[in-house]
């Protein structure tokens, strides 16, 4: 059976870091009949835009999902601390713990999905976020609560750093920054979106049918993925493509690159698990970048804190309205050309919004300020962490494309690991310097960070050439 090949330069999607080791023998086989090649129908890049879309938004949705319920214990603590009688500052372990999931996560799923492909990963730990999540339903006590609460975040966590990888799968450069606009803003939207939901559940229902209408969403989004999110990873594409030809033909003969990996498949899951190390420990640029997103998110999950000790104990707002406040307006598009440093510029504006709000917030605090004042120096500040949250996830994806997966799980390992620890001490912070000195020392931390994206983009390319992972 012939195959109609393509030369490489048709293809505008590089080979993934997963293949490389079989980079020399497939070149050494190029003309061998037997090699399943990728071939125009075949490309994830040539679907149509409709079909693309529609998994970008599936992919984003259950991002959404996931990140909601990182943010949605914050209306849980005080319920589930007097059903489980424990402590407040117990219960606040429950954001903790996911957070130290979704963290730990990616450093596993990333890496795997540039063994096995996305829908594998996505379909397996979507299914298991949905029955580990039953636990915290109806957990008898405050042990299983905070343990499945930790399960779930690390079953979730696939689309913190896959996600990224499907992205890049799909789009070329020249047009990647709208999806990956639309894909960044879902898990921050996410953590902001979890309070109002909450909020709005348990002032009328009782604390655990906060987790109950989770569960009915995560069951909607298992659906979708698995009937709307097709395979994008190329080489899983071309494995599969063999196989059925093999099937097809009765020849045993046809294989795909990833069917001559050297060694074994344990030796390629512990290389590809490894690779965020990797670039934390030798990629510099990445290092930076992550330290920084590390810190920005962990303000920004230490403010979810803040908001029910403003709004609740300053103005007097119910739990309803409060989770109200949480959610602003986020719109923004960012249609700049590779190289990948041009997609730091939206950082750079990000960078001063956010202690531009922070500050605005600190100032407008006191009881006999407004209620309005607060909400609308929020606004900034959630525009501020979506521009830097979008311009990092993007260089990231393009600067790294062929681990877009990993980078992405070496980013969201190490932002994750501040967002977990910076709530445990807001309580404390809050009540040592009040409303004000609290959130104006969050603002001047965020300006002394404020020049980071700026100092990126002038050192990025030279960094970039030095590295040994990304694509110059």
């Amino acid at each position: 059976m012939a195959l109609t090949r393509i030369s490489q330069g048709s293809f505008a999607q590089p080979q993934d870091a997963a293949t490389t080791e079989t980079d020399v023998s497939a070149k050494n086989d190029e003309c061998d009949p037997h090699l399943v090649v990728l071939e125009p129908e075949d490309n994830p890049q040539n679907m149509s835009s409709f079909r693309r879309w529609l998994a970008v938004l599936i992919i984003s949705s259950a991002s959404l999902c996931v990140t909601c319920a990182s943010s949605i214990a914050a209306f849980t603590e005080l319920g589930a601390a007097q059903t489980f009688h424990v402590p407040h500052e117990v219960t606040i372990l429950g954001i903790s713990m996911f957070v130290t999931g979704l963290g730990t996560g990616p450093l596993l799923v990333g890496p795997l999905s540039e063994v096995y492909g996305r829908n594998a990963v996505y379909e397996i730990s979507y299914a298991l976020f949905f029955v580990f999540t039953f636990p915290v339903v109806f957990a008898p006590n405050i042990a299983v609560f905070l343990i499945f609460r930790l399960i779930t975040g690390f079953c979730g966590s696939a689309f913190l750093s896959v996600a990224g990888g499907s992205v890049s799968d799909m789009f070329p450069n020249s047009s990647i920054a709208n999806p990956m606009a639309v894909y960044t803003i879902s898990p921050f939207i996410g953590p902001v979106a979890g309070p109002l939901i909450a909020g709005f559940i348990n002032q009328h229902l009782y604390w655990e049918w906060t987790y109950r209408v989770q569960l009915c969403w995560i069951f909607v989004e298992l659906l979708m993925l698995v009937l709307f999110v097709p395979e994008t990873y190329v080489p899983v594409i071309l494995k599969k493509k063999a196989r059925r030809l093999r099937k097809s033909t009765g020849d045993p003969k046809f294989y795909a690159p990833l069917d001559r990996r050297e060694g074994t498949l344990a030796s390629a899951i512990l290389v590809s698990c490894y690779r965020p190390f990797q670039l934390l420990l030798f990629d510099r640029m990445a290092l930076l970048l992550d330290s920084w997103n590390a810190l920005v998110l962990g303000i920004l999950y230490l403010a979810f804190q803040a908001f029910p000790i403003i709004f609740e104990d300053v103005h007097g707002f119910n739990m309803q309205t409060t989770g109200l406040t949480l959610f602003a307006r986020e719109a923004a598009k960012y249609n700049g050309d590779p190289p990948p440093e041009t997609r730091l510029i939206m950082g750079q504006v990000g960078g001063i919004l956010v202690p531009v709000g922070l500050f605005c917030l600190a100032f407008t605090t006191y009881p006999q300020v407004h209620w309005i004042a607060p909400i609308i120096a929020s606004v900034p500040f959630g525009s501020g962490i979506y521009f830097v949250f979008t311009s990092t996830f993007t260089y990231l994806v393009t600067a790294y494309r062929p681990i877009a997966a990993s980078a992405m799980a070496s980013n969201s390992a190490l932002r994750s690991a501040f967002a977990a620890a910076f709530p445990l001490f807001a309580g404390a912070m809050y009540n040592r310097l009040g409303t004000v000195g609290a959130t104006a020392l969050l603002a001047g931390l965020a300006t002394i960070m404020a020049p980071l994206p700026s100092v990126f983009y002038r050192i990025g390319a030279r960094l970039r050439k030095n590295s040994p992972f990304a694509a110059h």
